[in-house]
């Protein structure tokens, strides 16, 4: 087994000495910067001696970033660089807008993909979405880095999918976990026979029983933790022991709703700061929940680990890899004149995510309403109308009934 680079392998010692002085050049920087006068001037960088006086520093969190995000500024004064200095500018839903760059893997998916041992002679069939989000780049990114040929194959088509995929002869996937599995059975039912060996996922949950069907055709199955804002978080390598945080971010986990680090062991939401000079995010509050794991990997990378994605802070769920949040909902209510209240469900069926929408009406066609949930939650899903009146009053609007073990 080779290692991706020497940091995997650092001593505890080493790699929080070298990223102290990274995070302090880091600071040095964000200090100067639109978005951070507000809330880091008046850092005292002398007093700054090691990660641990990183938990003193104010957390970021999403919605100040996409309040600070306005036309002429669209990176929110959280960026060095013009915005017409990146490669990219993605929009995701919300919207929000990230930057993305074309140096050496940018977003560090190659660390993933090279624990997958994905590299030169691999042609990757890449079903992340390129279309404004993304999510597509990221990964064929990662990929170049560790030398692999690129299919950018997109999300739909599945058909089409298939075919390619034959024709070209590829054997690794990357995509949501679930996409796969179309994928497969479509290639089953016309009759083709598809070279995927391994599988590097993310942006929703592996179920175990999921990664077992994969299995059973003889594909190995690994995902990583990335957001658009952040890359890669961490990666699940051979050892499939939790996820090892990757080594261009100091991942903190906290009180939900604080900035108050937990101990090992407990849940809490996760918390990451970016050592990334371009686009340098501290202490940026994911909204996912995780916790620290004691010890390290038996595969020898040395980095802390999490036990991986293990819900939401608050209502946000990803549903078939796209988040849906509870301010979609309220804009479901208030798009449509004829609905009282709504509640969306996530639930599975066989190896699939499946989406029901519970709307509180009068009305009797559930199909008037098919426009309005595609619009506001942008995915589309099964309508179930109910007497106004039936919903629960819990203060819940996005309901996981999914089952993770």
């Amino acid at each position: 087994m080779t290692f991706f680079d020497d940091l995997e392998t650092r001593s505890s010692d080493q790699r929080s000495t070298e990223n102290s002085a990274l995070l302090k050049d880091i600071i040095k920087l964000a200090v100067t910067l639109d978005g951070y006068k507000a809330t880091l001037g008046s850092v005292d960088l002398t007093t700054f001696a090691s990660l641990e006086d990183l938990q003193f520093l104010p957390v970021l969190r999403k919605s100040e970033l996409s309040e600070k995000q306005v036309k002429g500024n669209l990176l929110g004064g959280y960026s060095a660089k013009e915005l017409f200095n990146f490669a990219h500018i993605f929009q995701s839903p919300g919207p929000i807008y990230e930057p993305g760059g074309i140096s050496h893997d940018w977003w560090r998916i190659g660390r993933f993909l090279h624990a997958l041992n994905i590299g030169n002679g691999d042609i990757v069939h890449n079903c992340f979405g390129y279309h404004l989000t993304p999510a597509g780049m990221i990964f064929e990114s990662g990929a170049r880095a560790v030398g692999a040929a690129v299919v950018p194959a997109g999300v739909g088509q599945t058909e089409l999918q298939v075919r390619a995929a034959s024709d070209i002869g590829s054997n690794v996937y990357t995509g949501t976990p679930d996409y796969l599995k179309i994928i497969l059975d479509k290639a089953d039912e016309m009759g083709e026979n598809l070279s995927f060996d391994r599988a590097a996922v993310g942006g929703g949950a592996l179920f175990p029983s999921l990664r077992q069907e994969y299995a059973d055709r003889g594909i190995v199955c690994r995902q990583n933790y990335a957001t658009a804002d952040l890359g890669n978080i961490a990666y699940e390598s051979e050892a499939l022991d939790g996820m090892i945080v990757d080594e261009g971010v100091i991942v903190e986990i906290v009180t939900p709703g604080t900035g108050n680090p937990v101990p090992t062991g407990e849940v809490g939401e996760v918390v990451v700061t970016s050592l990334n000079a371009d686009y340098p995010l501290i202490r940026f509050a994911t909204g996912d929940l995780s916790a620290l794991m004691e010890g390290i990997s038996p595969c020898g990378r040395t980095n802390i680990r999490i036990k991986g994605w293990m819900g939401r802070a608050d209502q946000t769920t990803k549903i078939k890899g796209l988040f849906v949040r509870p301010e979609q909902v309220a804009n479901l209510v208030s798009s449509h004149k004829d609905i009282q209240r709504a509640r969306v469900i996530a639930t599975r069926e066989g190896e699939m995510d499946v989406m029901t929408v519970k709307i509180e009406t009068d009305h009797q066609d559930p199909a008037i309403f098919d426009a309005s949930i595609s619009s506001t939650l942008k995915l589309k899903g099964s309508v179930e109308l109910v007497s106004p009146g039936s919903l629960p009053r819990d203060g819940i609007v996005i309901e996981d009934l999914r089952d993770y073990e």
